[in-house]
């Protein structure tokens, strides 16, 4: 059995969501203005002393963020990627170089992590999930954890912790000098004095914080926690109100102790973040990890957590930061209000520039397997489909259409872009481009023998493009702002359209009941080969 995050949350907690077919409404919204990469894909630091967020664009949700002396290290949920857990770097909070993939190899769905440092060593307490491509699971929900000495690797294999049933693990340290896991619900569980194994039950912790009934919400649905020590107290920030449905659900809640044993005592200004209203920009703000800010300040903290961008559903959860601060009374105080306008940068610019991200183009000349590709729903052995020589990728086919190919996919967080590659395929091979959402939701371009293959909601489209029969031909797809339009050429120069557009604004997780994003795909089906050269991606003005 497959279970989702949301249909997890349905089985442990009553979450209940219909799928939606209808297109995402653009709220009116002030205009943004974001910096540009060479690539003309946005960038979060305005290069003037602020940042807009998100501070990731894309597709990544669930970001657990560790403070490791002048340095941060954050990661996120990566699902069904494979070489998945992409660690990232950071000085500021807001310009981030990716480190590299922790997970070598795909063991399940990878849900929301705990990235941690214990007495000099680093762990990612890690739920996996069972999936279709996944070996054998004990349960459907199995925390595991992975450890290393550099926080580059090597990562270990992962190693079961035999907690079933539970997603969102944090780790703590209490004041009995133990350590601790706490839990989707929020359970707690004592861990051994090593990390690796656990002591004891699962017990209850905390009951969470009620919202009033009439707020608009996905469902209850206490996930998340995440533990710090500050002064006499032991905070424990948590989520609730559902991770997607209405705009206005999700929001970050805040408890405290002497103890981790609890009692817990509610923030009295719960939530400390939400989104009030559909007209604000930023939708579902939720899942929250504290940190202190750079600077040295001890009243000048930051909240990292996830959001849906107003009319960019399909762009998945993108990683937004927010200032923070404490009042007199010790209890977190959220200052960044809808995170519409600029904030001031955490770290004031200094004489270097910081390098952020990473480009989206390949001339295949090395493989960045893991940072700018990952395989989706992949095998064990599904790099040994990949090989690389004079700047061409070869992909061996693999399945019998998009869906059950393993695709080679990237993530994006433009509004607008155009990509486009040469393909060149075997006698018995189907090979494209594509916008992949996941296997039930695509949409792209085929290249066979027997001519082009047109997809469209996940399935090929009845409409038959009358493209020139040949092995090599160019594809390109522009995406403006959820206008898809696709294009094909036999040398690069001269391009014809395709005669089929599309509106794409409703492939996002309240029609397809999966929480993913619309992402930039390669796949190669059937039988043989195929040959990918010249990936390009250029973002264009939104």
């Amino acid at each position: 059995m497959s279970v989702n995050r949301r249909q997890f949350l349905a089985l442990s907690g009553g979450l209940v969501a219909g799928a939606s077919m209808a297109s995402e409404t653009v709220r009116k919204v002030n205009p943004k203005s974001w910096a540009v990469s060479a690539e003309g894909h946005r960038q979060a630091d305005l290069q003037n002393g602020t940042f807009l967020n998100p501070v990731l664009a894309g597709d990544y949700p669930d970001p657990t963020i560790l403070k490791d002396g002048d340095d941060y290290y954050m990661t996120h949920s990566s699902f069904d990627a494979a070489p998945g857990i992409l660690i990232w770097h950071s000085k500021d909070l807001v310009n981030w170089q990716p480190v590299g993939p922790a997970l070598a190899k795909p063991l399940g769905i990878v849900f929301a992590m705990d990235l941690v440092k214990h007495n000099g060593r680093y762990y990612i307490y890690i739920p996996f999930m069972k999936a279709p491509w996944s070996p054998p699971l004990k349960s459907f929900a199995n925390i595991m954890v992975i450890h290393a000495d550099n926080i580059e690797g090597p990562w270990s294999e992962p190693v079961d912790l035999n907690i079933g049933g539970y997603i969102d693990p944090g780790h703590i340290v209490g004041e009995d000098g133990k350590r601790y896991l706490f839990l989707s619900g929020v359970k707690r569980i004592q861990l051994s004095d090593d990390g690796l194994s656990t002591v004891g039950e699962v017990h209850h912790a905390y009951d969470g914080w009620q919202y009033p009934d009439k707020w608009i919400t996905e469902a209850y649905a206490l996930e998340g926690p995440k533990l710090f020590k500050r002064n006499d107290y032991f905070y424990l920030v948590s989520a609730v109100g559902g991770t997607a449905g209405p705009a206005t659900g999700h929001m970050v809640i805040v408890a405290r102790s002497t103890s981790v044993q609890g009692p817990w005592e509610n923030c009295p200004h719960n939530p400390i973040v939400r989104t009030e209203s559909e007209q604000e920009y930023w939708w579902s703000r939720g899942h929250a990890t504290m940190v202190p800010g750079p600077e040295g300040n001890p009243n000048k903290w930051y909240m990292v957590y996830h959001g849906y961008e107003n009319g960019y559903r399909s762009l998945g959860r993108q990683t937004l930061i927010e200032p923070m601060t404490w009042d007199e009374n010790d209890w977190p105080v959220a200052l960044g209000g809808d995170l519409s306008a600029p904030l001031p940068l955490p770290l004031a610019a200094g004489t270097t520039s910081r390098p952020h991200g990473f480009t989206h183009a390949d001339d295949f000349s090395e493989l960045l397997l893991g940072t700018r590709w990952v395989f989706f729903g992949a095998s064990a052995n599904e790099q040994q489909r990949l090989s690389l020589s004079n700047k061409t990728l070869t992909l061996v086919a693999s399945g019998s259409s998009p869906a059950d190919s393993a695709p080679l996919v990237q993530t994006v967080g433009d509004h607008a872009y155009e990509i486009s590659v040469v393909v060149d395929i075997d006698a018995d091979t189907e090979a494209g481009l594509l916008l992949f959402y996941n296997s039930r939701l695509f949409i792209g371009m085929g290249h066979s023998k027997q001519g082009m293959v047109t997809y469209r909601g996940g399935k090929s489209s009845h409409w038959r493009e009358r493209a020139p029969t040949t092995n090599t031909l160019h594809l390109k797809i522009v995406n403006d702002r959820h206008i898809v339009g696709f294009y094909y050429s036999t040398d690069g120069i001269d391009w014809q359209r395709h005669g089929l557009r599309s509106e794409v604004s409703g492939y996002h997780v309240n029609t397809v009941d999966d929480l993913q994003g619309l992402k930039p795909a390669l796949f190669a089906c059937g039988k043989g080969q195929a040959r990918f050269r010249d990936f390009r991606y250029k973002g264009l003005p939104s």
